[in-house]
Formats: structure tokens, sequence, C-alpha cells
């Protein structure tokens, strides 16, 4: 586990205290994470983080993760709670102590419920809850340092590992969800904790869907395989995506494959400071429309990438960020067609002085199985 990151925690309180506000009522488990390195998902229960301009913050949480809060090297106040207490009751409590009556209060209102936030308002009916530190809390996380950059090719290196465990289970007759199983049995037998998110196989016409779930349907001869993975090193993750063929595939299938690719490596060669979001999607997406396929590419080009699978920025039309070193995203553009085929092709990079760098390095070409 990460260790707690008092320069994360200044830039966000310098930031309060710019915009005049009294505290920050931290609600996002990953935002928590990234300043203090105690990454835990505390579904129903409560974890929250207050961090105020002019005092000390405090960390509040369930009681079973008191300890291993306290294993990161939180320096500051750090309360607990049983599951039958009023949680929230007792954060406004501690949070009277130090501020009675907050004029300006900031939420991630990206990710605060609605009845957490009813209650926080209840609490101190007379603060101003304008201030949305969801977009500074993504602003701040845009930039990778080198040890995340570190963590993150690690994960990368784990996910190409992965990819070899996936062929090596390819079999006709064997289902999509025995791949998976193999796959990640694999993964985890070298002492990999996790999977990122829920590993995707997908053969035949099920590739079209892009957001189809791994199924117990049987692979096929002379088909596609479709693979969307990543593992997690130390909270950060990899996520990349391969189409493979099993057995000899169509020219057809070739042909898709192949622009598919070309569209990947086009935008990857294009990465470097200076250039705009919008513009990498351009160059995948022209080359797809070019052969015909424009309109079965049907979401954007990429995603930010780090402690979540899913971060800020898109890589899309209409975003004119313009990329800068330290930058972490996917490129993956894909060609799906309903009732017939569906091929992805993706890495996660990094943007450097001059270009970019990729997590994972599995090969790209169309390989048969």
């Amino acid at each position: 586990m990460a260790k707690f990151n008092q320069t994360r925690l200044n830039k966000l309180q310098k930031t309060l205290v710019d915009k005049q506000i009294d505290f920050a009522f931290i609600s996002d488990y990953k935002t928590i994470q990234y300043i203090t390195g105690f990454g835990s998902n505390p579904y129903e229960r409560i974890l929250a983080m207050i961090v105020f301009a002019d005092k000390d913050p405090f960390i509040f949480a369930p009681a079973l993760e008191v300890e291993v809060v306290k294993s990161v090297g939180w320096p500051y106040d750090l309360y607990g709670y049983q599951d039958n207490e009023d949680g929230l009751e007792m954060i406004y409590d501690h949070i009277k102590e130090r501020s009675a009556n907050p004029k300006k209060i900031a939420t991630e209102q990206g990710n605060l419920t609605l009845s957490r936030f009813n209650r926080l308002q209840a609490a101190f009916p007379d603060a101003d809850y304008s201030f949305n530190l969801t977009p500074v809390i993504e602003h701040q996380r845009l930039i990778k340092d080198e040890d995340e950059i570190k963590k993150l090719e690690q994960a990368g290196r784990d996910a190409d590992l992965a990819f070899e465990a996936g062929f090596k289970a390819l079999k006709v007759g064997k289902t999509e969800l025995q791949v998976a199983a193999k796959l990640e049995f694999a993964t985890k037998n070298r002492n990999v904790p996790e999977m990122s998110f829920g590993t995707l196989v997908q053969t035949a016409e099920h590739a079209a869907d892009p957001h189809g779930e791994t199924s117990d349907l049987a692979l096929k001869n002379n088909s596609l395989v479709l693979f969307d993975l990543g593992t997690v090193y130390k909270g950060y993750i990899s996520d990349a995506s391969r189409t493979v063929a099993l057995g000899t595939p169509t020219d057809h299938m070739r042909e898709v494959h192949q622009v598919v690719l070309e569209a990947q490596l086009a935008a990857q060669a294009a990465v470097k400071p200076g250039i705009t979001a919008a513009s990498l999607d351009k160059i995948a997406r022209d080359i797809i429309e070019k052969a015909g396929y424009g309109k079965y590419f049907i979401h954007r080009l990429g995603h930010g990438m780090g402690m979540s699978e899913h971060e800020y920025p898109s890589i899309m039309q209409g975003n004119d960020l313009v990329l800068e070193p330290g930058m972490c995203f996917s490129l993956e553009p894909g060609v799906y067609i309903p009732g017939d085929l569906g091929v992805r092709i993706e890495d996660c990079v990094h943007v450097t002085e001059n270009g970019c760098q990729p997590f994972t390095h599995m090969d790209k070409k169309l390989q048969l199985f």
C-alpha cells in the first residue's frame, strides 16, 4: 500500500485558500487513496476526509479500517465508527469543533450522493455549496509523477502476461468464461492481487457488443476473439485490448483488423505534447471512415487512466485539451459490425517530452491460434 503524500494534500489546501472555502468534504475513496495512500471501497459504509483551508484535516472511517489507515502514515486525526452508529452525525460534530459556522463548503459533486448531501446541508444550512471539487481533483490527478508511472508500467507488464495466459487457453469449444477463468487464475497465481475490471473475452459476433459481458458462448473455429483486460499494481491499473484469430480468419476479418490496427498505430505515433485530444480522435477516426467502417466506430478513441480505469480526460471529438507530459490515457479504436464481428485494439500510454510510451507491449498484429 502507498504512503501518505503531504504535497498532494498541500496542493488541495491551497485551492481551498485561494477559493476562500472553509472546508472540503471528500467522499470519493479514490481521492482519499490518491492523497493518503489508503485505498478501500467502503460500499455502503462511510469513508470521508475533511480538509480545511486553515486547520489540520481528519479522516473518518469504518472501525474495521482504522488500523489500515494508520499504516499508511496518516499524521492527522483519525476517527472510527461502528456500524450501529450515525457516522454522518459524528462527522458533523467533528467539523463543528473546528469550523462552527462555515460560509463555503466544497464537495465532490461527481461523487457525493444526494442523500448524504442533504444531510450535510441540513447540518450547515447557511453555507454556500456551489463550488464543485470534482474537476479540481481531476486536474490534480491528470499529470502523473515518476512514481505513478513506474506503478503503471508494472501493471502493464502484468497485463502482457495475462494476455499470454488467455491466448494459451484458446480452444474451439471452450466458452468465453472458461478462457477468462484460465487467464485470471494464471494472473493471480503470479501474485497479481486483482484485475482492474471484469476480464472481457468475446468471440465472433458477440464481440460486436463493445460493452457486452463475457458469456457461456463457445468459441468457434475460424473466428476472431476479442480480449479486454487489466490488472492492479499498488493501486494503479492497466487496461488493454487485443483481437486475435482462432483458426483461419477470412479476408474480411483480416481487413477489419488491419484497419483498426492502422488507426491505433497512427494515433499512438501522433501523441506528443501540444497536440489536442480531439486531434488524436480525428486521426484514428479518419482512417476507419476512409476504409468504409466509420459508422461502426461508435465510441471515443480513449479515456484517462491511472488509479481508475476511466479517468479524466476523454480523448474524443470536441475536446481541445492540449496534451502535456505525464498525461496517461487509452487509445482504443474499434469496429463493431452487428451480427458479424468486433475488433478493438488498445494500449494505454503516457505522454513524454517528445512522444509517448505504451504501458503494454503485447504484439498487436493479428495473431493466429
